[in-house]
């Protein structure tokens, strides 16, 4: 007698369970990975800047946008040279471009001769109002310069009273046109040494001098490369805080060449010799909350030599390895 049929379920095989299990465990796995990866991208405020002048890649503004787009940029530096003939329309219309095309403005550069002559300076600081204002138009709020790091006839003294009146005037111009300015310190001993009379070289000296200026709108354009050489440490980075940084430069060093040794001018793109502790650099501004400009500045005489397209994969492949170091 044949009796009725029963539903039965079929036993689930060895290999079948491993298999269910490490999909599982898999889909976990990057459900986590996808969850941390967000968590890092909300806290990260900073954005990759593209100087192309200083990867040896020539281009206009319209250019330089278009790169920008092309490799993963999310700024460009400005060129005041390109406006100045403009009218107040047409400086609209180009940044309505730049808005659509997702691409902001980083930093400019400070046009003043403050480190020379009084007659220079004077000339400088009066057509500075005009270019301060040029800058509003195209919603640049940020301009830099960097700090010899030593004088052959004035004493420190003497040189930082200088430095802390000039740029006191010059940052009060500027505020006027919500700009502020970044000070960068210059680290190798190598170049301090060039000098009778040693001058501000490191990131707690320049933010002495910020606090003498005392116009609000003054801080550092900080770079990995002269923090390096300077011998500072994560510990005085995550002293500051976001209003205290203006723009970011990063770089690696040579390998086998002691820290004193190093020389400004041959830097290598950042994370490519593990000389510089990059992933504490990185981190640390993640931490303070910093939400300018981060752009490679590498004075790589190979990397100037590249043809302008495999110079900029190049580039945007080295901030991208740092963004990966990026873990809090």
């Amino acid at each position: 007698m044949i009796g009725p049929k029963t539903n039965q379920s079929h036993p689930i095989s060895r290999r079948m369970f491993c298999r269910s299990a490490i999909a599982a465990a898999a889909a976990i796995y990057f459900s986590r990975r996808h969850a941390q990866a967000s968590e890092i991208k909300n806290k990260v405020k900073f954005f990759k800047n593209l100087g192309h002048d200083h990867i040896g890649v020539r281009a206009n503004q319209q250019q330089a946008m278009e790169y920008a787009v092309k490799y993963g940029f999310d700024g460009i530096s400005p060129n005041l040279g390109e406006f100045e003939n403009k009218s107040p329309a047409q400086i609209r219309d180009w940044v309505e471009t730049m808005k659509a095309k997702g691409i902001r403005y980083a930093s400019s550069g400070l046009p003043v001769q403050f480190q020379r002559g009084q007659e220079q300076f004077q000339n400088g600081l009066a057509r500075l109002t005009k270019q301060a204002n040029l800058l509003k138009q195209l919603g640049v709020d940020r301009m830099v310069t960097w700090i010899t790091p030593g004088h052959k006839e004035l004493t420190y003294l003497k040189n930082f009273e200088q430095h802390r009146k000039r740029l006191r005037e010059v940052a009060k111009v500027l505020k006027d046109s919500n700009i502020r300015l970044g000070l960068e310190f210059v680290g190798p001993r190598t170049s301090r040494m060039r000098y009778r009379f040693p001058f501000i070289c490191t990131q707690l000296d320049m933010m002495e001098l910020v606090g003498a200026i005392d116009t609000g709108n003054v801080g550092l354009l900080l770079d990995s490369w002269h923090w390096y050489t300077s011998h500072g440490t994560v510990q005085e980075l995550l002293q500051l805080s976001n209003k205290d940084i203006i723009h970011v430069h990063v770089n690696d060093a040579p390998a086998g060449i002691p820290t004193d040794q190093q020389v400004d001018n041959r830097r290598m793109l950042p994370v490519t010799t593990n000389v510089i502790d990059l992933k504490g650099f990185i981190n640390a501004l993640v931490k303070i909350g910093y939400d300018g400009p981060v752009e490679c500045e590498p004075f790589d005489q190979e990397l100037s030599r590249m043809e302008d397209n495999a110079a900029l994969q190049k580039t945007i492949e080295s901030l991208n390895r740092l963004w990966d170091l990026i873990t809090v």
